[in-house]
C-alpha cells in the first residue's frame, strides 16, 4: 500500500473529455490534427497512444506521430489555455505481451515509469494514462496494483525535486471491476485492484462499451441498460454499479461511451432494430464492422437509411437493406451525460474526438453537463 506522501492528490472538480487518436494501418480514416479539435469544450484531453517497447520496457511515441505528439499540448491549449492533456500509453491493438513482461518485473516497471515521466514531461502533457487492455489473470492484476503504487510514488518524488505540479495518473478500464475471459464451462475472471487504483491513481476512465464487436453476435455495443430480452449481458449502468459496490468512489469514476458505432450484416432484411434478434453472415461497412460516428452521418444521407433510437437500453440504430448500425447518437449521448451527473461521477470521456461530426456530439456533451437539467429524457 502507497504511504501517505505517495497518495493521489484530489482530483480535478470534473472531467469532460476524449482521446485523441490519428489512426494507423488499422483505421482507414487518419483522424483530423490536434489544431482542429475544438478543445473549448472539454477539461482533459488525452493523446493516444504510445506505445511500450517489448525489449527495452520503455515508452515510446509512434515515429509516424512523433510531431503530433510533441505539439500536442501546444496545439489544445491555443483554444483553451486551461485543458489539461495526458499521454496515453497502449491502445486495444498494443502489445498485451509487453505489458505482462513488463509489470511482473520490478525493473522493467521502473523502466516503464521512469521514461513515461521524461516523455511527459519533455511534450508537455500534464499527466499519464494506462490504456492497458486488459489485464487478464490474477497474478496481471496483482502486478497492475504494484504498478500504480510504484507510479504514483515516482511522480511524487519527481514533483518534489523539480518544483513542477504533480503529473495526473489515470487508467483506462474495463466496464466492470472483473474482467473475464473464455467462455463457459471454462473461463477466467481477473478482479482490479480497486484500493490500489482509489489510493494511486486520480481516476479511472471506464469503458463503457465495445460489448458487441466483430462476431456474429448483435447487440447494443454501449448500452446504457439491458434489454429485457437479454438481461444478463453488459451495460455501461451494470458495469459502473459493480465498480461502486467493490469500492471505487463516485469521485474517482468516468464514464465513457464511444463516437462510433458497430455493423453487422444481416441474413434478412425484415429482421432489424435495436432489439434485433436475427440471423448474420458478419460485419458490414469495414473490416472489423466498426465506423466512426461521422461516416454514420454521411451513410445515413447517402443510402437513405432509416435511423431509430431505443430508449429502453439507451442506444441508436440504423438500417439500409441487410446492412445494421448500432451506434451512439446525440439523444444517447445527452442521456449518457445526464445519468453521469446524476450519480455523482467525476466526470465523462469519449473515444474518440475525431469520430465526431464537426464537434456535434462533444458540443451536446459538454452543453448537457453545464445544464441543471437532470432528468433523463
Amino acid at each position: 500500500m502507497a504511504d501517505s506522501q505517495s497518495q493521489a492528490p484530489e482530483s480535478s472538480s470534473f472531467v469532460k473529455a476524449s482521446y485523441w487518436y490519428p489512426g494507423d494501418y488499422k483505421t482507414p480514416h487518419p483522424q483530423s490534427p490536434p489544431t482542429d479539435i475544438e478543445s473549448s469544450l472539454f477539461t482533459h484531453l488525452f493523446c493516444a497512444f504510445a506505445d511500450l517497447d517489448p525489449n527495452t520496457h520503455k515508452v515510446v511515441v509512434p515515429e509516424s506521430h512523433e510531431q503530433e505528439f510533441s505539439n500536442f499540448t501546444e496545439d489544445v491549449q491555443k483554444k483553451n489555455p486551461d485543458v489539461q492533456t495526458l499521454l496515453s500509453i497502449g491502445g486495444k491493438h498494443a502489445d498485451k505481451s509487453a505489458f505482462v513482461s513488463m509489470v511482473h518485473d520490478h525493473r522493467s516497471r521502473k523502466s516503464f515509469i521512469d521514461s513515461s515521466i521524461r516523455i511527459a514531461r519533455s511534450y508537455g502533457f500534464n499527466g499519464l494514462d494506462l490504456a492497458w487492455e486488459y489485464p487478464s489473470s490474477s497474478r496481471e492484476m496483482i502486478s497492475f496494483g504494484t504498478l500504480l503504487e510504484e507510479w504514483r510514488l515516482a511522480v511524487e518524488v519527481e514533483s518534489r525535486h523539480t518544483g513542477d505540479p504533480t503529473l495526473l495518473l489515470t487508467a483506462a478500464v474495463y466496464y466492470c471491476p472483473v474482467y473475464t475471459s473464455g467462455s463457459y464451462p471454462v473461463y477466467f475472471e481477473a478482479h482490479y485492484p480497486v484500493q490500489l487504483i482509489e489510493e494511486n491513481l486520480d481516476w479511472v476512465n471506464i469503458i463503457a462499451f465495445d460489448f458487441y464487436g466483430s462476431s456474429t453476435t448483435i447487440g447494443p455495443p454501449a448500452g446504457l441498460y439491458n434489454h429485457p430480452s437479454k438481461p444478463e449481458g453488459p451495460c455501461g449502468d451494470s458495469g459502473l454499479k459493480q465498480w461502486i459496490k467493490a469500492g471505487l468512489p463516485d469521485k474517482k469514476a468516468v464514464f465513457g461511451f464511444p463516437y462510433f458505432g458497430q455493423s453487422w450484416t444481416l441474413s434478412n432484411d425484415k429482421d432489424h432494430g435495436a432489439d434485433v434478434a436475427a440471423a448474420t453472415t458478419g460485419v458490414a461497412v469495414s473490416a472489423d464492422g466498426s465506423i466512426n460516428y461521422d461516416q454514420i452521418i454521411t451513410f445515413i444521407k447517402y443510402h437513405k437509411a432509416e435511423p431509430g433510437h431505443d430508449q429502453t437500453v439507451v442506444g441508436d440504430y440504423c438500417f439500409d437493406g441487410t446492412t445494421l448500425i448500432m451506434y451512439d447518437d446525440i439523444e444517447s449521448i445527452v442521456t449518457k451525460v445526464r445519468y453521469t451527473k446524476k450519480n455523482g461521477l467525476l466526470g465523462y470521456f469519449a473515444w474518440n474526438v475525431g469520430a465526431d461530426d464537426d464537434s456535434y456530439l462533444s458540443r451536446a456533451a459538454s452543453h448537457t453537463w453545464g445544464s441543471n437539467a437532470l432528468t433523463e429524457t
